[in-house]
């Protein structure tokens, strides 16, 4: 798969673009097929190691992810892989494609679109305005 890569702090001029394994879920994870990821000022500052959250490069950077689920952990219920989800994952968004916690998963509606869906910040209270509860 391709991905973004941070393999030193600095600039977003320094991020590479590399051809990277597919990451592996573990047993309480899913592994997301993105089809749109967010990009935020605290993305900016991970990469120059300027935020509270820290990354150890080489990593991918990206918190904020749509997409659907290709693969789920052994003790994954609430999931199938097809399902459309957002999720916040700290990192690894920027590439195609991430692993994330299954409890940071959200459904996403059919009518959202994958870009408003991956920098929604969909937190479980958010899905009854959604119409989703």
């Amino acid at each position: 798969m391709k991905a973004i890569v941070c393999k030193e702090f600095g600039p977003p001029e320094k991020l590479v673009f590399e051809e990277l394994p597919s990451p592996k879920p573990g047993p309480d994870e899913v592994r997301i097929q993105v089809e749109a990821a967010g990009m935020n000022f605290p993305d900016v500052l991970i990469i120059q190691d300027l935020y509270q959250f820290k990354g150890k490069p080489p990593f991918t950077p990206g918190a904020e992810v749509s997409g659907r689920i290709v693969e789920i952990g052994e003790r994954v219920k609430q999931w199938q892989p097809g399902d459309r989800v957002a999720a916040l994952c700290m990192q690894g968004a920027f590439a195609e494609e991430v692993v994330a916690p299954a409890v940071a998963c959200v459904p996403v509606p059919n009518e959202m679109s994958a870009s408003v869906a991956a920098g929604f910040h969909l937190l479980r209270d958010d899905l009854v305005f959604l119409g989703q509860r």
